[in-house]
């Protein structure tokens, strides 16, 4: 590993944690050259995820791109970035037990809103603008009527 201030391959570690619920390993590491600390992080290499677009074309599955979305659809919500993550990690996992290598944006979007929903209504709305692509505000009044049945 190289120390990301210094550049030297020596480090040692100082700390092991399991975190996202045993799914990944934090380690605190120690550069043995300029002695700055600084963390890392494993995960388990799944196999890649395509995602088929609506026009049907296939990019690969790309977690940060998802929780950029979510970031837009929750600024100025009470919503952590902590909950964030934990939606983003909720939809991948259930994404992989699909078990197929390639799954549809439809698909992904759909799972988004079910966990956005219960998590803040305003952000759901504001997603679901953008993924079902309303076109007027009567589609808007629609789907807050819908939250409020």
């Amino acid at each position: 590993m190289k120390c990301p201030y210094c550049g030297e391959e020596s480090d040692k570690v100082i700390d092991t944690r399991s975190v996202q619920e045993g799914n990944a390993v934090r380690r605190r590491r120690e550069c043995l050259s300029c002695n700055e600390r600084y963390t890392t992080y494993e995960y388990i290499e799944r196999v890649s995820l395509t995602v088929i677009k609506s026009d049907e074309r296939r990019e690969p599955f790309d977690r940060s791109k998802l929780l950029r979305g979510l970031q837009i659809s929750t600024a100025k919500r009470p919503v952590s970035e902590k909950q964030l993550m934990q939606l983003v990690e909720d939809v991948e996992n259930e994404l992989f037990k699909v078990n197929k290598s390639e799954v549809s944006s439809q698909l992904i979007g759909e799972m988004v809103m079910e966990r956005l929903r219960s998590l803040d209504e305003v952000a759901y709305v504001r997603f679901a603008s953008v993924y079902r692509k309303f076109q007027d505000k009567t589609e808007f009044v629609d789907e807050i009527k819908d939250l409020l049945k």
